[in-house]
């Protein structure tokens, strides 16, 4: 199996002012490339190994061969939430889901404010390098959880929206203003994709 090096679906510098141009180049380029060389790097060793696709992988890992399941976990995770991540951004400053998500997300957490609270307070309280998301629980249910490192969220559920928390994908503009970078997320999400997802 070989996974490709995806691009961007936004130039470099489409997210500013909130996420700089410098940042996004190194962490695209350098950082997802990483992980993208490292999993194909792994998986050369096991040409027998075939799943449909990175999701399956991820959710099947136990039956990876042992000499290679952390490289692939770890950069497999790094290689999906990567690409996860980058697909949901977007210069929409102020935007906020509408229709069914909208509504319960308000039923979920009481408001949208008290979402954008509670998924910011897992970003911040992530110790060390990981993930926030807002996922679909197994039971249907939307829900706040954090990962570490790169490690798989599916299987905690259904993936719609995911904020990379590592230093790498801020440190440049933000240094250790963690929580600033995490409000001004905010102002990058494009929502139609996060309803789309929830939806399909």
């Amino acid at each position: 199996m070989k996974f490709a090096f995806e691009p961007l679906g936004f130039p470099y510098d489409g997210l500013e002012p909130h996420i700089d141009k410098e940042t996004m180049i190194i962490h695209h380029t350098k950082h997802h490339q990483g992980y993208v060389n490292n999993l194909n790097a792994a998986l050369e060793k096991h040409p027998e190994i075939q799943y449909d696709n990175l999701e399956s992988m991820m959710l099947d890992n136990i039956k990876l061969p042992f000499d290679i399941r952390t490289a692939v976990i770890n950069n497999g995770g790094g290689v999906f939430n990567h690409n996860f991540f980058f697909s949901t951004l977007k210069l929409n400053e102020n935007g906020r889901p509408s229709g069914k998500l909208l509504e319960d997300i308000e039923t979920t957490f009481g408001s949208f404010e008290a979402f954008k609270d509670a998924f910011s307070n897992a970003a911040k309280t992530r110790f060390g390098s990981g993930w926030a998301w807002l996922i679909q629980n197994h039971q249907g249910g939307l829900e706040v959880v954090s990962t570490p490192n790169q490690d798989p969220v599916l299987p905690l559920g259904k993936p719609l929206l995911g904020l990379d928390v590592w230093e790498h994908a801020y440190y440049l503009k933000y240094q250790n203003r963690r929580p600033e970078y995490i409000e001004n997320f905010f102002h990058v999400i494009d929502w139609d994709k996060v309803a789309t997802r929830y939806q399909s």
